[in-house]
């Protein structure tokens, strides 16, 4: 077994107790394994172990590596957990099986614009800024409810669910709470949230998807400009 295999592994073991410990089926937690920096020779032991569901920061980082790995599996789910252009959004939804990161209604209107000319039925998860920090992208909380709202009943997106990424300073408990409580409101049942340090904590919180990087490929080498 590889070294990638195996922290795959003991991830999920670790999930699956987490989810089972909070009374939930461990099937109902998806590991996303975020593989932004990391080239195809490194993501080769993960899809060798079995495991077909990533996460990519770029549309062109991603389109540079991912269309060859399809033609090896064809089963790979690919997240786009990073911000998206409004430009890159045909490129996109052209690559990417779920957008993770609606962040703001411009990017909304242009996905709707996109999508209602494509054949594909891309899932769209609202990222929601919990901590209200400036230098982050997503929705306030307290305007969630409405651009949930307008993103399903007049913009027609497939809203399946929400993001959330916790300020690193801050319990991250207090923002998972709060992401699913927003959740339940919209009756959405979709909850991306927890990363390498606190997952755990999130899968007990609800998470259905936990994007994990450094603790599955190590750490990151440097993104080229």
């Amino acid at each position: 077994m590889s070294e990638i295999a195996a922290r795959l592994a003991a991830i999920k073991e670790r999930i699956a107790y987490a989810a089972k410990d909070s009374g939930r089926d461990p099937r109902g937690v998806t590991l996303v394994a975020v593989s932004k920096t990391h080239d195809a020779q490194a993501i080769a032991p993960a899809l060798a172990a079995g495991h077909r569901v990533f996460g990519e920061n770029r549309v062109l980082e991603a389109a540079a590596k991912w269309p060859a790995l399809r033609q090896q599996c064809s089963d790979i789910e690919l997240h786009l957990i990073g911000p998206l252009q409004t430009n890159k959004v045909r490129d996109a939804l052209a690559l990417f099986d779920i957008i993770e990161s609606v962040d703001r209604p411009k990017l909304a209107q242009a996905l709707a614009a996109e999508l209602a000319k494509s054949p594909r039925r891309i899932a769209c998860y609202i990222q929601v800024n919990t901590g209200e920090e400036p230098q982050k992208a997503g929705i306030l909380p307290d305007a969630a409810d409405a651009f949930i709202a307008h993103c399903r009943d007049v913009l027609k997106l497939p809203v399946a669910g929400l993001m959330c990424i916790p300020p690193q300073d801050e319990e991250p408990s207090l923002h998972f709470a709060l992401l699913g409580e927003i959740a339940r409101r919209s009756n959405l049942n979709t909850l991306s949230m927890g990363m390498s340090s606190d997952y755990e904590i999130a899968v007990r919180l609800g998470a259905t998807h936990v994007r994990i990087g450094t603790a599955i490929f190590g750490a990151r080498p440097a993104a080229e400009s």
